[in-house]
């Protein structure tokens, strides 16, 4: 009996046209050296043979910002450090917060202190802000308390009650700047 010729043909591959497709990187010994060398050229376009200093590249790390998110129903009391940026669709209450940007959704509750770059209220905001950027009160937003801000935009429905303060630049503004209180009450 002869059973030589059956397993060299449909078992082995010896062409490059079944194993390119099927195999690319994680079985380069199987398909043997000349073809293993062909088939990651094009996969990773580097001149070395792993081409893997070319996949961790496409990172985008730096973009990246630190962002606390309190969902609709979550209540959180505490300290938040080293958040960039704090979104508050449920309820926060903290004694003191410093972050870069502080957006509060319709369904949103913040009670206590607070210092960011800039803000965003479309929610309720009770107790001490200061935005030492801009402090955006959306026709659904409300702030109770004190409010410190350098630019103010308050959108038609927007509510402050209880004090106002207008950050100035310095003594760069000539007269008298607006650093009345908006509201009262």
């Amino acid at each position: 009996m002869s059973l030589a010729p059956k397993p060299p043909t449909p078992t082995m591959p010896t062409g490059p046209t079944p194993p390119a497709g099927t195999a690319i990187p994680p079985r380069p010994p199987q398909m043997g050296g000349p073809m293993g060398s062909q088939m990651g050229g094009p996969m990773g376009g580097g001149q070395q043979p792993g081409g893997a200093p070319t996949m961790p590249t496409p990172r985008p790390q730096a973009p990246d910002r630190r962002t606390l998110v309190v969902g609709r129903g979550i209540s959180l009391q505490g300290t938040v450090a080293d958040a960039e940026r704090l979104v508050v669709e449920g309820t926060v209450e903290s004694q003191m917060i410093q972050a870069t940007e502080l957006s509060i959704s319709q369904t949103g509750v913040f009670k206590g202190e607070v210092q960011v770059e800039d803000a965003e209220i479309a929610g309720t905001f009770d107790g001490t802000l200061t935005a030492r950027g801009q402090l955006v009160i959306r026709g659904t937003g409300r702030v109770i308390g004190t409010a410190r801000c350098r630019r103010l935009m308050v959108e038609d429905g927007g509510q402050i009650s209880g004090k106002m303060e207008m950050l100035g630049d310095a003594q760069v503004s000539p007269g008298p700047a607006p650093r009345a209180a908006y509201a009262e009450g």
